[in-house]
């Protein structure tokens, strides 16, 4: 069950309602494409939930996913980090799948925000990057990504050169390669549930990795 945005977009949780908050953002398309549900996504909040119920993991829908409306699914990623803002002061993690990863680095200016899980992360050179001051960044990348016919991705080349300019602004950084796995975590298999992909568990226990640290510091 989803829930509406101020800004339209929708948004749906999974776990207490009074959990720490973790915002998950999808990526997007060359084209104007209705928002989604990530398979990537929902494939992990299934899959780590269970193992840390102090979370709550909310997955954004944008009104429209594409990067030639970057700031309109900022907006959108914006909206859910007020909506979910914790009324006792914890911090929000956000993580970011693909053009994700844009859209995180673009609100983590708000006031909720203690940093980003990059996954196959967008960065491009034409990004702000000031916003993640004070914060850090993670990025976790498939080795294969990008370099198979067919398949659109985002090369792990790129997202290190992104980081790399990060870090230069003095700004925590980690970056974590795994070998063998493309840019999808999972898909979905004739609309339905989300299919793991090779390396699917890599992912999920480097993610996981972020997530115990993320909930050490916020006390839970």
């Amino acid at each position: 069950m989803s829930t509406a945005l101020s800004s339209g977009a929708a948004m749906r949780r999974t776990g207490p309602r009074d959990g720490i908050p973790v915002v998950c953002v999808n990526g997007g398309t060359g084209r104007l494409a209705p928002g989604d549900w990530s398979g990537s996504l929902e494939w992990l909040v299934q899959t780590l939930a269970p193992r840390f119920p102090a979370l709550a993991f909310h997955e954004v829908r944008y009104r429209v996913k594409s990067w030639k409306v970057l700031e309109q699914c900022i907006e959108d990623a914006w909206a859910a980090l007020d909506a979910v803002q914790d009324p006792q002061g914890r911090r929000t993690l956000m993580v970011g799948f693909s053009m994700g990863g844009a859209v995180s680095i673009g609100c983590a200016g708000h006031p909720s925000v203690s940093g980003v899980v990059g996954l196959a992360p967008w960065i491009p050179p034409r990004l702000d990057v000031r916003a993640l001051e004070g914060k850090r960044m993670s990025v976790i990348h498939g080795s294969l990504d990008g370099g198979l016919p067919g398949i659109p991705g985002v090369s792990p080349r790129s997202s290190r050169a992104g980081l790399d300019r990060i870090a230069a602004a003095g700004i925590e950084t980690r970056y974590s390669l795994i070998r063998g796995a493309v840019h999808p975590i999972a898909v979905r298999w004739r609309g339905g549930r989300p299919l793991p992909l090779p390396r699917a568990r890599t992912w999920a226990r480097l993610v996981g990795e972020e997530l115990t640290r993320f909930q050490a510091e916020e006390g839970a």
